[in-house]
């Protein structure tokens, strides 16, 4: 069934697709491919290297998701995941908080916040075979509109964003804060870069549609 969290596999009935995520937005998007797929959460730490740039930050970790789980999954594919927002030269993680998503959300307003949003799709054969990987990245800039004090409060008490990078869902509310969205891909924002993805999976064989 799309979605379903992995528990206890039979071994000789490996899923053909893997989601190495926990995260229900990447969930949610992968479902709309009609594909079956389970969902495995990676072991991989995220933090930033030293000096490491937004940009590098999301591919290495959607690589390394993705290996993680190939490599505990031979001959499935795996599909990782990552993305980090960029404003000011400075990675933005999840405010976590009331306060620290009222206090993105002022920094944004009349700003441009990159989001970069990489995608990687690997298979290992075997234990002694090199995997085989395609990573991709998109770029998508948000203009945020001029916003006023009272206006971002009352979007983040209406709106549950304190798990979304960059304090807003551009799938919801968050809509209405914005002059412009810049993208090759309306899905990249949310969290899974489908285009694309369609493609890579294609080129290890799966029908879509």
């Amino acid at each position: 069934m799309p979605g379903q969290v992995l528990g206890v596999r039979a071994p000789l009935r490996m899923p053909e697709l893997i989601l190495a995520s926990t995260s229900s937005y990447r969930r949610q998007l992968l479902d709309r491919l009609g594909l079956a797929f389970q969902v495995e959460k990676p072991n991989v730490d995220e933090t930033a290297l030293p000096n490491e740039q937004p940009r590098a930050l999301a591919k290495r970790l959607a690589r390394a998701k993705a290996l993680d789980v190939a490599q505990r999954n031979l001959g499935v594919l795996v599909i990782g995941s990552d993305q980090v927002a960029e404003h000011a030269g400075l990675a933005l993680g999840k405010p976590g908080s009331r306060d620290a998503a009222i206090q993105q959300l002022t920094a944004f307003s009349g700003q441009t916040v990159h989001f970069f949003t990489a995608v990687c799709v690997a298979q290992c054969l075997s234990a002694e075979e090199p995997p085989v990987v395609r990573l991709h990245m998109d770029l998508t800039r948000v203009r945020f509109r001029r916003l006023g004090a009272a206006e971002i409060a009352r979007y983040v008490d209406r709106e549950a964003v304190l798990d979304c990078a960059g304090s807003f869902k551009s799938e919801g509310l968050g809509i209405a804060l914005f002059d412009a969205i810049e993208t090759d891909d309306p899905s990249a924002l949310i969290g899974l870069p489908l285009i694309k993805l369609c493609d890579m999976l294609r080129s290890f064989g799966i029908a879509i549609p």
